[in-house]
């Protein structure tokens, strides 16, 4: 555990500080069943769903790559402004470490101007020094091109005293790929056997409990 504030905090955006899952899901079965595949279920896209579409699609659709992404896009895109749901405390923490002080920034796997829009449409892009999601750098999270973009303008080194916070095992893959201090944040605590090459140094179980730590 580290022992100092951090000097900057970058954020996964999608189920850890924004639930997204109603959007992300529904875009998924849509594109699924237009390209003859079964839909995942809720929870198996929430076990699934960790890099970015241009990382994993190819994967998926194979050839069909480029109409499957049109698609989950248009239907994304369609409504996921409207269904925007901070999580509890999300704007509290945010405003408590900007307080302090603290450099914050965002690194998603969400597209850039997708993520740009969310970010703004609940006003929060006061919060952010940089906001970096998919296709803003050469290679998307957890590639640790992302950081860098992430502390742009800033004279902040990548080390423990920068935190990356996030849900997933791709949160905190890119922590380590870049030598921070890899904090995971979800209702449910770390599984045994689950982050074997990435293990979280702190674990959150909502913003509200980060914010009270960080108090």
């Amino acid at each position: 555990m580290t022992s100092s504030f951090p000097k900057a905090i970058v954020f996964d955006w999608d189920n850890t500080l924004i639930d997204s899952w109603i959007s992300i899901h529904h875009a998924l079965s849509v594109t699924f069943e237009e390209m003859g595949l079964v839909p995942w279920t809720l929870e198996e896209a929430k076990d699934r769903v960790r890099a970015s579409a241009r990382e994993s699609f190819p994967k998926i659709f194979g050839d069909k790559v480029e109409t499957a992404t049109k698609i989950f896009y248009d239907t994304y895109e369609a409504s996921h402004l409207d269904v925007l749901t901070p999580l509890p405390q999300a704007k509290e923490l945010l405003e408590f470490l900007v307080s302090k002080g603290v450099y914050l920034s965002i690194v998603s796997n969400k597209k850039g101007y997708i993520l740009r829009k969310e970010v703004a449409q609940l006003g929060w892009d006061v919060f952010f020094q940089n906001i970096i999601g998919a296709n803003d750098a050469e290679k998307d999270k957890p590639d640790p091109g992302v950081m860098d973009l992430a502390l742009k303008g800033s004279d902040i080194s990548l080390d423990k005293d920068v935190w990356f916070v996030g849900d997933t095992d791709i949160d905190l893959q890119c922590a380590y790929n870049c030598a921070c201090y890899p904090v995971l944040i979800r209702p449910e605590p770390p599984k045994h056997d689950e982050f074997v090459r990435c293990k979280p140094e702190q674990h959150f179980t909502s913003c509200g409990e980060m914010k009270a730590f960080l108090s």
